[in-house]
């Protein structure tokens, strides 16, 4: 799916009894026995292999219960839509605002899984809050989007016009990523690191993050900038690092801002894997930078909001088991997060039966100990959940290798 929605036919009902549409408020509406849930995630540029994944898990949590819920009588539809063009490469915030106004427009739509970026969530989340339409993000991590006091000026208030939340994440957010990042570093024996980021909303946040808890715990900060992440090489940039002579480069970025490219120059000019780690963040965390960095990726160091799904334990790992069952693939590492996502939806969905955007917006901001393959978390009074575990992961023999698990301090 790139330039078209394809709306994904899914088991027929019976009508649902007694269940006609109520027309609540934010645009409820639609079909009195069938609703949507539709996705907004980068199906177009380097990030597909990962939203892929996301869209898998999805479809599976609505496989898992024939795409019905309350005692079958309501039917839900998934349309996936795709946040990135061509042109960009990546996420392209025309594309979100024009994707969230269609799904605040489509009556029938009650709840929305995204985004991938979480520049994109900040386009889309004060339209959607508009229309009382609730957004689950698998992947979202930027602080300020929830967090008071983490974020900029008026963050997160100004993303809530209407004053109710209507955003909730089941990733752990940069505050605690970077924070943790920089205590791997030191716990590696790591001192003088040097730092860039892609001047992005994500990238640039959890660089801040990482570099305010270095200098804290002691590491040496060598230096600070943002990238060009349209460049087409970085060799002057990684000559004048390799001069300060770092024990490690940190990048706050993505795969899709040139990260790929920051690890290749690094090795172009000298600094070798044995002498200069690169550490960068869950926004490298796939397939693609591998693809991108080639043979230069081994050894680097990424860090994850999360555990992979070959970590999973219990319902977890029967979660990773069938995933691969079904799909013949490893899943990417935030597949099992958009599978979560889905199913907190899918829940919220079952206890209101009905199409009323409000009332499931609040059933899922309400979510309380939930059981899910991620383990037993709620969402707080910021719509964050609650679990803190990450990961630390590395490149090696051309794949992520689990390294260990990581706790902000």
């Amino acid at each position: 799916m790139k330039a078209t929605n394809i709306i994904i036919s899914l088991l027929a009902v019976s009508a649902l009894a007694g269940c006609t549409n109520p027309g609540a408020s934010g645009g409820s509406g639609g079909g009195g026995n069938t609703v949507k849930i539709v996705s907004s995630l980068p199906m177009t540029g380097s990030a597909l292999g990962q939203a892929q994944t996301v869209v898998n898990g999805i479809k599976q949590a609505l496989d898992e219960v024939n795409s019905t819920v309350c005692d079958g009588q309501l039917k839900i539809q998934y349309e996936p839509y795709d946040d990135a063009t061509a042109a960009a490469g990546k996420w392209d915030p025309a594309q979100v605002t024009s994707n969230s106004n269609k799904m605040a427009a489509d009556k029938s739509v009650v709840a929305v899984i995204g985004h991938y970026n979480s520049g994109a969530a900040k386009l889309s989340i004060p339209i959607l809050n508009q229309a009382d339409l609730v957004m689950v993000s698998p992947a979202n991590t930027y602080p300020g989007l929830t967090k008071p006091g983490k974020g900029e000026g008026k963050e997160p208030d100004v993303y809530y016009p209407n004053g109710k939340r209507n955003y909730a994440r089941v990733v752990p957010t940069d505050d605690l990523q970077g924070n943790a990042a920089a205590n791997w570093t030191k716990s590696m024996g790591l001192k003088r690191v040097y730092v860039l980021d892609d001047q992005e909303l994500y990238g640039k946040g959890i660089a801040d993050i990482f570099e305010a808890t270095a200098k804290k715990i002691g590491l040496e900060v060598l230096g600070r900038e943002g990238i060009d992440a349209k460049a087409s090489e970085y060799k002057a940039l990684m000559t004048k690092i390799k001069a300060l002579n770092p024990d490690l480069i940190y990048f706050g970025g993505t795969t899709q801002t040139n990260a790929g490219q920051l690890i290749k120059d690094m090795r172009n000019v000298g600094m070798a894997p044995d002498k200069v780690k690169f550490m960068g963040p869950d926004g490298m965390f796939e397939k693609a930078l591998i693809d991108a960095a080639g043979k230069d990726a081994e050894g680097v160091y990424i860090t994850f909001g999360g555990v992979p799904g070959n970590q999973l334990t219990g319902v977890g790992k029967t979660w990773y088991e069938s995933y691969k069952a079904k799909y013949n693939a490893e899943p990417e590492a935030y597949a099992a997060y958009g599978y979560e996502a889905a199913k907190v939806a899918i829940d919220a969905i079952g206890k209101v039966c009905k199409n009323d955007r409000a009332a499931i917006r609040d059933a899922v901001l309400a979510t309380k100990d939930y059981q899910g393959i991620l383990g037993n978390w709620s969402f707080d009074a910021n719509g964050d959940t609650t679990l803190t575990t990450m990961s630390g992961n590395v490149v090696k023999n051309g794949n992520f290798e689990f390294v260990t698990l990581l706790k902000a301090e």
